[in-house]
């Protein structure tokens, strides 16, 4: 700070705290630096691969009342139980004599059922479970045959599963590339979400109470999705993917970690699940192997001191003050990722970049209105069928008449007094209400009322 004679004085802010350090935000910045970088020395996420299959891992399930146990059904009809803390198998069973496609633990942890259809689940409290084929069955453990089918026009249904919390709904993917939600309680389907892009499983997340649009689409693998699963606090789920890699999202951002599993040898990823203590992540892949990974690549495992504890708990905290910092931020998301698919994220970058270009050039030149912006979550919504027949959102035009009409109506009734009121009283109209239902419009004509004889 520079004066222009010696006389000019100046106030120069002090804090004469003991307790505050005067350059204390550098040294957090400082510290924030180190952690970030030890983080990436520490990441190893890899910890064991589990040899003992004769043919592709085609899905596993995890046991309902025991960490340590995991089952796993091989394309040969072989399933296999495993004991994750030796890291070894306990039990083989030759269950069927083609592709085990579908496998589950019963909720209290005394039996397990797999299966040849496309896909199997089992309810979270009662003795039911949920097939899929041709059609979505209920079936019931002490009878032969389903209690309840649902169908509606498709050839086939390649997944289902449960809704943990509400436990009567459940959801399919079918191969019409829609996804139908059902509830145990009806004798037909609930609603039915046709998309742009075949569903192989649920990954978009939505609303149940609004499927117009989902609330968050997560873009990042560059092949399909073959599994997913969530984590149990709900935050955060792992997919597993074509593309030989393992990415874990937040549920409420469109981007998944910076953490990408692959290893040199992994092949197609088929199934993946996320241990029930939160800390381990599993997949089976096409080469007949089962890898073990750590949900959070630099966790140290083991038990930690209260000193341990403590310093890992304020080095997150620095590293959360100084995530948008840009050394900090560049460090934190480096990676390197394999040459397919960095290549081929690139494509797909340079591809989206063309339809974004494309689709300004052609609102550019039309009649301003008539193209009109489509946010990318109603890109991959194409209709919304329920079991009344398909739902029909009015257009802005439609609903400006409606505001219109009621505008009017809301005058006519101003101007109206009640009959045996007279003025001056406090007597007062019900107001009308706007319901919150779509009505169903047809596109036939509407036969006419019958006219009343008197």
């Amino acid at each position: 700070m520079s004066r222009e004679t010696k006389y000019d004085i100046q106030r120069v802010p002090r804090n004469y705290d003991p307790d505050l350090h005067p350059f204390e935000v550098p040294r957090e910045y400082t510290r924030a630096m180190n952690a970030t970088k030890l983080e990436r020395v520490l990441a190893k996420p890899f910890l064991a691969s589990l040899d003992g299959h004769r043919d592709a891992v085609n899905c596993m399930a995890k046991h309902a009342t025991s960490l340590s146990t995991l089952l796993s059904g091989a394309c040969d009809g072989e399933v296999k139980v495993w004991n994750l803390t030796k890291r070894e198998c306990v039990r083989t069973i030759q269950a069927h004599e083609g592709f085990v496609r579908g496998m589950v633990v019963r909720f209290c942890g005394t039996s397990f059922f797999s299966t040849v259809f496309t896909g199997l689940d089992h309810h979270q409290k009662d003795g039911t479970f949920a097939t899929c084929g041709q059609h979505v069955d209920i079936w019931d453990e002490q009878r032969s045959t389903p209690i309840r089918s649902f169908s509606w026009g498709v050839e086939s249904f390649s997944s289902v599963r449960f809704n943990p919390i509400e436990t009567e709904l459940l959801a399919s993917c079918a191969s019409d590339r829609s996804i139908v939600l059902y509830d145990m309680r009806e004798s037909t389907p609930l609603k039915k979400v046709i998309m742009t892009m075949r569903s192989n499983t649920i990954l978009y997340t939505y609303d149940m109470r609004f499927l117009e649009k989902p609330v968050t689409v997560h873009m990042d693998h560059v092949s399909a999705v073959l599994d997913v699963d969530y984590a149990p606090t709900g935050r955060e789920f792992v997919s597993a993917s074509f593309d030989k890699s393992i990415r874990i999202f937040p549920k409420d951002t469109r981007h998944s970690r910076s953490e990408v599993y692959h290893t040199k040898r992994m092949q197609h990823v088929v199934c993946v699940k996320w241990s029930a203590d939160n800390k381990y992540v599993m997949s089976g892949s096409d080469e007949m192997n089962i890898r073990l990974w750590k949900a959070n690549a630099a966790e140290k495992l083991g038990v930690l001191s209260h000193r341990e504890r403590l310093a890992a708990n304020y080095n997150q905290k620095l590293k959360e003050k100084f995530e948008h910092h840009p050394k900090v931020k560049r460090i934190a998301r480096h990676r390197h990722l394999p040459k397919q698919i960095y290549m081929e994220a690139k494509e797909h970058s340079v591809m989206r970049e063309a339809r974004r270009r494309k689709e300004r050039n052609v609102r550019k030149h039309s009649k301003p209105g008539s193209v009109p912006v489509v946010s990318e979550r109603e890109k991959h919504v194409v209709a919304v069928e329920t079991r009344w027949g398909p739902r029909v959102k009015p257009t802005q035009e439609e609903e400006e008449e409606e505001e219109e009409e009621e505008q009017q109506m809301g005058t006519r009734r101003r101007n109206l007094i009640p009959m045996g009121s007279r003025r001056g009283e406090t007597d007062t109209m019900p107001s009308l209400q706007r319901s919150d239902i779509y009505l169903r419009r047809s596109a036939e004509p509407s036969e006419p009322l019958p006219s009343s004889p008197l």
